[in-house]
Order: structure tokens, then sequence, then C-alpha cells
């Protein structure tokens, strides 16, 4: 179940195709992982070992007992996954006599990219349609499906491998990601695909392996390695600046939605060098203008069970009680259970207003949606 990943990997594809540099500079830094990271690999070493055993494939013990992050969570979502593919599998079987399911499938692009080359963790061929099935188990950004080069990667490799056996004209990517509540679909014909790989992933990687082609910034920079000291991504942020001396009355809409565009780049990239700033000086760098300092902390006890004693000893009871919060609560029935017992009384609230680009996928508010918001304050 292990995982190698290649120069130009699939998963780093959106990064490298949008700055063909990057792909090189990433050889400089050091890659420290992260607990994120660690997560998903048990959640996908779970998701592999649940899936070929739902599908009767020869499987290794149960890894459970061997998975750091493994908790209640992590086995719900699993099965979700699980679940999820023989649906798909099911519904195949409708019009195909014999669907094939990969489960964890090496697959090699190398055909468009010099040493590329990935796993995808689910592949399900039946009549004419190749679907590819991604898992992610992060939280913190919500994946979509649509024009994804990493999954695009895994659907190229998987034409190489399979392209003689199996007469596919159409390719449905999809990214499942259990824990944002997120199946994204997306569907493209083999040529469309074919014609991608020519254009555009080809070019890229042939710059990116060279470590030529122009840098910029983007979206794409939140994974980079060198997003803490990239020249351009901080060049691009100081622009920004030139409105410093401008208040706000003098700014034309223009300037206000340029701001607007790139107001959460803006902030991630000084958040960054706030980060990389501090780490460095924890190291013995010396920043002029700027010191270490220790910062503010609680007071804690050393020993809860001693507290306890001495409290309930001294006749008072040192413990409160609360009612545990929804997450907390879910994990502790799991979610299933969490429906059925306490499903009738929880309630979702209308979210507050958020401006986001015309691009995200939410619908847009409307005068009724502003109405029912003020009724829920009113009552209140």
């Amino acid at each position: 179940m292990s995982r190698q990943h290649a120069l130009l990997s699939a998963s780093s594809a959106y990064r490298w195709i949008n700055c063909p540099p990057s792909a090189k500079l990433q050889e400089q830094y050091e890659d420290k992982g992260s607990a994120y990271a660690e997560q998903g690999t048990d959640a996908h070493s779970l998701a592999e070992w649940k899936l070929r055993k739902a599908l009767g494939m020869d499987v290794e013990p149960d890894p459970r007992d061997t998975l750091p992050y493994y908790d209640e969570e992590m086995e719900e979502h699993t099965d979700d996954y699980a679940a999820y593919i023989l649906e798909l599998l099911a519904e195949a079987r409708k019009t195909c006599d014999d669907p094939l399911v990969m489960v964890e499938q090496r697959v090699d692009y190398s055909r468009w990219v010099d040493g590329g080359f990935g796993t995808a963790d689910a592949i399900l061929i039946s009549d004419g349609c190749m679907t590819i099935i991604d898992l992610k188990y992060g939280s913190g950004v919500e994946v979509s499906a649509e024009h994804n080069p990493q999954t695009c990667c895994y659907a190229l490799g998987a034409l190489d491998l399979l392209d003689d056996l199996y007469a596919i004209d159409t390719i449905t990517m999809i990214i499942f990601q259990p824990r944002r509540e997120n199946i994204s679909e997306w569907t493209i014909s083999r040529d469309e695909l074919l014609a991608w790989a020519e254009e555009t992933l080809r070019p890229a990687a042939e710059l990116a392996a060279e470590g030529k082609g122009e840098y910029h910034s983007g979206d794409h920079c939140r994974f980079c390695k060198a997003r803490h000291e990239c020249r351009t991504r901080a060049e691009e942020q100081i622009s920004m600046m030139r409105y410093d001396c401008d208040l706000p009355p003098t700014l034309t809409d223009a300037e206000v939605e340029d701001i607007l565009g790139k107001a959460d780049q803006l902030i991630n990239w000084a958040e960054d060098i706030k980060e990389y700033a501090l780490q460095a000086a924890i190291g013995g760098k010396h920043w002029n203008g700027f010191k270490l300092v220790e910062g503010r902390s609680n007071r804690r006890f050393t020993d809860e069970k001693a507290v306890a004693k001495a409290v309930t000893e001294a006749g008072e009871d040192p413990y409160e009680k609360k009612l545990l919060g929804i997450t907390a609560m879910t994990t502790l029935l799991g979610r299933k259970r969490f429906n059925e017992l306490l499903g009738k009384y929880v309630e979702k609230p209308r979210g507050k207003a958020t401006l986001v680009p015309e691009s995200d996928k939410r619908p847009a508010m409307t005068d009724t949606d502003f109405d029912e918001i003020d009724n829920e304050k009113k009552g209140e």
C-alpha cells in the first residue's frame, strides 16, 4: 500500500502546469510532510483494504491497529467510500455484463510527461466508459473534478494501459471527499482528453522537466514548498500595496474588484511569510527590527486527578457537565446512529452572507434569502 511520487506527479500537476519552473525549484526543499498528509495516507490504506475486501479480492491483514490516525470518523468515511464504489459497480452491471474495477492501480502517463506516473485510487471500466475515482480525505479545501489535472493524468495513464483492450470513448472523473460531503463529477470525451494532453500537458511538462518557463502565482501556490520565498508571488502581492495611498472612498469599482480577486492570495502569502520568518528565527536567524518573545499562555493544572481529589475532599464538585457539540456527538454515536437518534433535533440556520467569485458553484443569494435571515434574527 506504499505510494511513490514522481517529480512531475499527477497530484502536483495543477501547480507545475500553471508554473512549470516550480517543479525543479521544489527539489531545493526538504519534504517535511505533515500530520494532515499522514492522516490522509492512513485513510487511503484503510479505504483500499475495505474496497478490496468488499470486491472479494485478496487482502492483507486488517490494518486498523497499525494506523496512527485511525478513529471512528475514518471508519465511517472509508465505509462510505467502499459503499459508493460498489454502487457505481452495481449501476455499471445494468448495462455491462462484466465491468472491471481496479484498486490502487499504478498508471503511467510518461507518453506525455517524462517519468510521469501515479496511483489511481479506483478505476471502473464498463461499456465504452471509464470512471476514475479519487478519494480526498482532507477537509480544508473543497476539490472539484472539473478540469482536474490530477484525475486527467490518471485517466491518460489508464487509457494508455487499457486502450488496446477496451473501446473507451468517454471518461468520467469523480472526486469523493467525504469530510466535505463533496462528490464532484465531470465527464469528458476520449478525444478531448487526448487533445488536452497534447496541447496543455505535454508542453508544460517539457518546460517543467528542464526548469524552464515563467513563474506564475495563483491558487496553485498553496502547496508549493517555495511559496514563502518565491519572488514572483511576492512581487504580485506587493503590487497590491499601490492601494495604500488611496482612501477607500477614492477607489473605483474596478479597483475594488481587483482587490477582491486577490485578497485571499494576499492574506495567505502574508501568513506564509510570517510562519517562514518565525521558524527561521527559532532556528537562529536574526531579522533586523524584529525579535523573538514569549507569547501569552494560560495557566493549567499539573495534575488533574490530584486537583479533582482535593476539591472533592473539600466538599465541592470539581466537574461541570456540558452537552457535546454536534461534531463530537457524531463521532461518539457514528453518523448513521446520530441521524436516527438526533436528526430531528438538528437544524442548520442560514449562513452568513459571503462575497465570492462568480466561479464559486454555490447559488447566488436572492432577496428572499435575505428576508429569511432577517426573520431568523428577529426570532432569536
